[in-house]
């Protein structure tokens, strides 16, 4: 799955994704950070899923439909936990990410928001 990490992720956490086989590209690596819509627009073209710790985003394509390919919030997570979470998210709800889900993660407890209905919690 393609993959995006918005700067705020910890940088370890695309090592962890590229050894589970994913294709992992960080925000904090460009030249400089073009603000949110245009990370998400980033994100939506090149096909990758999202992968953040703000939640901003979320309101983003909710509250304002801006076009995604999959939001992953992460919340309370230390940073070297990051990555092992993002492989976990992707193997188990990488459909529902592909359709356009946005999945908010905490450690024991993960909520998926469809591409449209009622989110449902783990």
């Amino acid at each position: 799955m393609k993959v995006l990490l918005d700067a705020c992720v910890w940088g370890g956490a695309r090592d962890a994704l590229q050894a589970a086989g994913h294709e992992a590209e960080s925000v904090a690596d460009w030249h400089s950070d073009p603000g949110d819509e245009a990370i998400l627009s980033h994100a939506a073209s090149e096909g990758q899923v999202l992968v953040t710790l703000d939640k901003d985003f979320g309101e983003l394509a909710i509250v304002r439909g801006q076009p995604h390919r999959g939001i992953v919030r992460l919340v309370n997570f230390r940073a070297e936990d990051q990555g092992p979470a993002c492989v976990t998210i992707l193997t188990r709800y990488g459909a529902r990410l592909a359709e356009g889900g946005i999945v908010t993660a905490e450690p024991g407890r993960v909520r998926v928001r469809p591409a449209s209905g009622p989110a449902s919690v783990w």
